[in-house]
C-alpha cells in the first residue's frame, strides 16, 4: 500500500515562489493497493497524476473517491488525460448531495460556456456510484472502503481504505466540533495514516467558524484519540507559504509527535515502518 500526494492545497490552486516547495495544486491523493489504484479527490493535482499514468501499462483501471463536489476537488477531471482514452476504465464514487447525482455534478462543470468538452463525449468508460454514510464496499476484491460523515457546507464524506492489514483515513474539508468528532474517531481508530483537513490555526479559526475546515490542533487531538500511526496535515490554505506550512508542521509535532505536513510528491510506503501506532 503506497500513498502519493499530487495536490495538497485547499480552496483554490496557489502556484508561486512562496508555495513551490509544498505545492500549489488542490486535493488529489493516489493510493496503490496491490493491483488496485485508488484516487482520492480530483483537484488540480489530478492533471499531474494523469500525465504520469501515461507511462504505465495500458489500459488503465482506477477508482476515484470524491469527498464532495466543490470546485477545488473536481476541477482536475477535465484535464485528466486518461479520461480521453478509450481503454480507460474509471469508476467515480461520491456521497449524496441532495441536489445532483455524481454524474450530473461532474457533468455540470463540463458544459458550455465554461468548458468545450462534455462529460459524455469522453473516451473512457466511466461508471458512477453514490454511497451512503456508514456504507462499506470493496474495490477490486482486495480493498475495503468505509464511508463516514464529515462536517462541511453542502456535505462531505470521509473514507477509510483498508488493504492487507494497512489502513488510511482521508478526512478533508471537515470542521471539528467542541469535542473530537465521534464519527471520525470511529473511522480512524487504529489507522496507520490519518490525512486530515488542517487549513487553519486556532487563531484563524475564530473568524472562520462554519466554513467547514479544521486546525492542526484538532487534527492532533483526533489522531491521539483514535490512536493513529501518522497524522498528515492536509488542505493547506492557499495563502499559506512554505515557511508557514513548516511552522504548522512543527506545532503539530509538539502536540502529536507522529505528524507531517503533506507536500506534493511526498510518498508514504506502508510496507515500510512508519511511526508506531499510539494507544487510544
Amino acid at each position: 500500500m503506497r500513498i502519493r500526494f499530487w495536490g495538497v492545497r485547499g480552496s483554490i490552486a496557489s502556484p508561486g515562489p512562496d508555495t513551490a516547495a509544498v505545492g500549489g495544486n488542490t486535493s488529489c491523493v493516489e493510493l496503490v493497493c496491490g493491483e488496485t489504484r485508488i484516487v482520492l479527490d480530483a483537484g488540480t493535482g489530478l492533471r499531474g497524476l494523469g500525465n504520469a499514468l501515461l507511462r504505465e501499462p495500458q489500459p488503465l483501471a482506477l477508482t476515484l473517491l470524491l469527498s464532495h463536489y466543490h470546485w477545488d476537488h473536481i476541477q482536475g477531471l477535465p484535464f485528466f488525460v486518461p479520461v480521453y482514452m478509450k481503454g480507460t476504465d474509471l469508476t467515480i464514487v461520491g456521497g449524496q448531495n441532495g441536489v445532483m447525482s455524481v454524474r450530473e455534478a461532474l457533468g455540470h462543470q463540463m458544459t458550455a460556456p465554461v468548458f468545450p468538452v462534455r462529460l459524455d463525449e469522453l473516451g473512457a468508460k466511466i461508471a458512477t456510484r453514490e454511497v451512503k454514510l456508514g456504507e462499506t464496499f470493496d474495490i477490486g476484491g482486495e480493498v475495503k472502503v468505509t464511508v463516514a460523515k464529515g462536517n462541511h457546507p453542502g456535505g462531505v464524506v470521509a473514507y477509510r481504505i483498508e488493504h492487507e492489514g494497512k489502513s488510511v483515513v482521508y478526512a478533508t474539508d471537515t470542521e471539528h466540533y467542541a469535542c473530537v468528532d465521534p464519527a471520525l474517531k470511529t473511522l480512524a481508530q487504529g489507522a496507520d495514516v490519518l490525512i486530515y483537513d488542517s487549513q487553519y490555526s486556532p487563531e484563524e479559526y475564530r473568524t472562520k467558524v462554519g466554513w467547514g475546515h479544521s486546525t492542526y490542533v484538532d487534527g492532533a487531538e483526533l489522531a491521539r484519540a483514535a490512536g493513529v500511526g501518522t497524522y498528515v496535515l492536509f488542505h493547506h490554505d492557499p495563502m499559506r507559504s512554505d515557511a508557514h506550512v513548516a511552522d504548522f508542521e512543527a506545532r503539530a509535532q509538539a502536540l502529536y509527535a507522529s505528524s507531517v505536513a503533506a507536500r506534493e510528491g511526498m510518498v508514504m510506503d506502508l510496507t515500510q515502518p512508519l511511526a508506531g501506532k499510539r494507544a487510544a
